[in-house]
């Protein structure tokens, strides 16, 4: 696993202005990008999945260039091999469990059958026990199922690395201390390389195997703990 980002954008609302300047390169396989809200997170890990262009600067996952600005080069995002889980997780309400899962390897305009599990969805299902509820709807199950069911879908594609832009913060505190445990034990047993942005140092302390500070659009590496 190899990580390396340097990403520079200027962001202008009004009369007001926000410079990311964010630069780190790593070797971890669970990275944690750790700061507060309005820090200039979440825009990095946009730029990482394509959502964000930046004016300069280059990302490299694993000998894959993703974006050199000097180059040219600026991958459209189904074709970075990311895999990005929103804050509220961005399921299709529309849509069953089963159909969520499925619906990135779906071609053409028709969703996929709304019980129907294919054997490529079925690896996630099986792994995160998910049977029971493949034909229910998104307002139909727990936060914690949600949160399951979206990890299934963006494991689906086979992504080279998986962005998690607060995954708990929607959580209730005991049910976020449960996923905690339960995203650890998967991302170690998955072997799927994770890229991280909180910021609540138990999710760092959990989840991290080496952590960037982020704070006002700037980076910086913390050795041994989030200092705080």
């Amino acid at each position: 696993m190899s990580v390396g980002i340097q990403v520079r954008k200027r962001m202008v609302s009004g009369d007001r202005q926000f410079d990311l300047d964010v630069a780190f390169t790593s070797t971890a396989k669970r990275i944690a990008l750790f700061g507060p809200s309005g820090a200039g997170k979440s825009l990095t890990l946009r730029a990482v999945a394509g959502l964000l262009r930046p004016d300069a600067g280059r990302i490299e996952i694993n000998g894959r260039v993703l974006f050199d600005s000097q180059a040219g080069i600026c991958l459209p995002t189904q074709s970075r091999r990311v895999a990005y889980l929103f804050q509220d997780y961005a399921l299709f309400p529309h849509l069953t469990v089963a159909q969520n899962i499925s619906f990135g390897l779906r071609r053409g305009w028709l969703n996929p059958p709304r019980r129907e599990v294919g054997p490529e969805a079925r690896r996630w299902v099986d792994a995160f026990e998910l049977g029971s509820i493949v034909g229910s709807y998104p307002n139909e199950i727990s936060g914690g199922q949600k949160q399951r069911v979206a990890l299934a879908r963006a494991l689906m594609l086979q992504p080279d690395i998986l962005l998690l832009d607060e995954p708990f913060s929607a959580l209730d505190s005991q049910l976020r201390g449960k996923m905690r445990q339960e995203l650890n034990a998967l991302q170690r047993q998955l072997d799927v390389p994770m890229l991280l942005i909180t910021h609540d140092p138990a999710d760092v302390e959990a989840l991290a195997d080496e952590v960037f500070e982020v704070r006002e659009g700037r980076v910086g590496r913390r050795d041994d703990d989030v200092g705080l």
